[in-house]
């Protein structure tokens, strides 16, 4: 009770502040950064260089409404067929920038529902991309699963394309909870999924699953986590349910009387994340879990976790692509995010030109600033010598924002020679510790919610 009214006192329970997959956020991009940017960012990637490629696929079959990403539904396979001829124009558009002998560390496929694609339209994506870049040697390959969209067929077409790991979405296993948020995915239904992916070779399985939701209490919590936890993931994201009815217009359709309080939310996401803790798990920055022997613990380990739009990775690459409409793209020169409609990401695509339509490049302390807030959320420590010596700035300056963030959090961090802790009952004030960080106005966008 003492630890809740200190997080209370700092304001966790009012907060709303960014998830910090990227610096600065991407409310900050603006028009300045167009085509021109993005094909000289690419033209400076090395040769021989290693990269990682997203894949957006915006079209789901049911619209759920608990979700906040950008896509559209569609119960014929038309304009998906239609995507499908732009995002092969847009590859090899791409490859004719791509410096040589390029080759992809990762690849990953989202959306929307990348499964919806039937198997020979998955093989003509993967064999567009293929003839783009190889998969370097150890090389990850992820496709988000729906596990209501998906058959044999489409896991043996993924297998052959080379997916070596799958990533199913769970939210909630609860039926009542299911309904009041339009999606509706019975235990049965996921595990028949997982067990054919496992039939298939793909030995890797990262799941997702929500807290905050309506008319969660942690018996619920509970029970959904144990049956999640039968299916022996490798590694979980358990990320608390965002509710911006005023950014995604389908969440009018929960109703928000039945949304747990933000002390609730904090329970809910103790409740799981000492479930995952007691089950073997480890514990990967503010969100994740994985097993010991998973890439993400393996990264940990070595001081090598990094965070990206997708949440937590083992990635090392510095430049990540997107390909399709709103995909964002991140080079050491800044972020390029291509148009956010289907239709003006295609027009600009036909017509032979890359459809970027916003970004921001790296300017002053950006990148400095950026690798603070990826330290704490990754390790919840940061190192002043790997500060003061990769980016050129005296131990006095780094001094001074650490005493900015202690000042403005006491009794919760702590301050030692080598930089800056965050102990673990001050954890979940590590967005709101992170926003020091950040030299952005944070009103230009309503962000969730900080618990």
């Amino acid at each position: 009770m003492k630890l809740i009214s200190q997080l209370a006192k700092f304001g966790l329970f009012d907060a709303r502040v960014p998830r910090y997959t990227s610096y600065p956020t991407a409310p900050h991009f603006d028009d300045r950064v167009g085509p021109g940017h993005f094909v000289d960012w690419i033209g400076q990637i090395p040769e021989g260089g290693q990269i990682s490629l997203y894949v957006h696929v915006p079209f789901c079959r049911r619209l759920c409404w608990f979700c906040a990403c950008r896509t559209q539904g569609t119960q014929s396979d038309e304009p998906v067929a239609a995507y499908l001829e732009t995002l092969k124009q847009e590859l090899a558009l791409l490859k004719t920038v791509l410096p040589a002998g390029v080759s992809l560390s990762r690849l990953h496929w989202g959306g929307g529902t990348p499964t919806l694609l039937k198997p020979e339209m998955m093989s003509e994506l993967a064999q567009a991309i293929a003839d783009v870049a190889p998969f370097a040697e150890g090389y990850e390959f992820s496709v988000e699963i729906d596990p209501n969209e998906i058959d044999e067929a489409r896991v043996d077409a993924l297998a052959a394309a080379g997916m070596n790991r799958a990533s199913i979405g769970v939210q909630d296993f609860n039926a009542d909870i299911q309904q009041t948020i339009g999606r509706i995915q019975s235990f049965d239904v996921t595990k028949a999924a997982a067990d054919m992916l496992r039939a298939r070779g793909i030995r890797s399985l990262n799941a997702d699953i929500l807290f905050g939701l309506p008319s969660q209490s942690k018996e619920r919590m509970t029970e959904s986590v144990q049956k999640l936890l039968s299916l022996n993931p490798d590694r979980v994201a358990l990320y608390g349910y965002a509710h911006v009815p005023w950014m995604a217009r389908r969440q009018t359709m929960i109703p928000s009387d039945e949304l747990p309080t933000p002390e609730e939310r904090l329970a809910l996401f103790d409740t799981a994340r000492r479930l995952f803790m007691w089950d073997g798990y480890r514990e990967i920055g503010i969100d994740h879990f994985a097993r010991p022997d998973d890439g993400l613990s393996t990264a940990l380990d070595a001081g090598k976790l990094r965070r990206n739009f997708q949440g937590y990775t083992d990635d090392t690459s510095d430049v990540l692509i997107g390909v399709g409409a709103s995909s964002i793209s991140k080079f050491p020169q800044g972020f390029a995010q291509n148009a956010p409609s289907t239709g003006k990401h295609t027009g600009e695509i036909r017509a032979g030109q890359f459809s970027v339509s916003r970004g921001h490049v790296f300017q002053g302390d950006d990148l400095m600033r950026a690798r603070l807030i990826e330290a704490l959320m990754c390790d919840f420590r940061i190192n002043t010598a790997e500060i003061t010596d990769r980016f050129g700035v005296s131990r006095a300056e780094v001094t001074d924002l650490f005493q900015k963030a202690e000042t403005a959090f006491p009794g919760m961090i702590e301050l030692t020679e080598d930089g800056l802790f965050v102990p673990q009952e001050a954890r979940p004030l590590t967005r709101m510790i992170a926003r020091v960080f950040d030299a952005y106005d944070l009103s230009k966008a309503g962000h969730s919610s900080a618990i």
